[in-house]
Parts: structure tokens; sequence; C-alpha cells
């Protein structure tokens, strides 16, 4: 299983799908996250993959807490 990178002060990760449907479900389902959470990650969308990437802004755009939950729930919807 691909594991998140820590890449200059963000988690970034890359899923790949079998087709843009299944993108597009799994960024509505980690746009629901991210609101319950109120941490939103940046997504990058391609036709059958989705680089997430995370950072805690409001800390100095630096790896926190949040970003550790966010990454595990993200994980979860798998």
């Amino acid at each position: 299983m691909n594991e998140w990178e820590n890449k200059d002060n963000h988690l970034e990760k890359t899923f790949k799908f079998k087709n843009y449907r299944e993108v597009l479900s799994f960024v509505n389902a980690v746009a629901d996250l991210a609101n319950a959470q109120n941490h939103h990650p940046q997504m990058i969308v391609d036709f059958n993959r989705v680089v997430v990437r995370t950072t805690t802004h409001d800390a100095g755009n630096t790896i926190t807490e949040k970003d550790e939950k966010l990454t595990l729930a993200i994980d979860h919807l798998l």
C-alpha cells in the first residue's frame, strides 16, 4: 500500500482508481471528512488518480496532529 510521504512540510499521497467516477466519489468523500474536521487538503484530480496534500496553514505551513488525523481518516475510506 502506498504510504503518506513527508514532502516540504506537507503530507502527500497518490490514490489510484479504475475510472473517473471512482475518482469523483473519493474526492467527495474526502471533502466530507475535511469539512467535518475543518481541515481542508489540496487535491489534484486526474482521470484515474487523486493526489492529496495536507499541511496546517495556521501553524506556519507545517505538519501537525490535524494532518495526521485527516490522513488516517482518508485511508479508512478505502
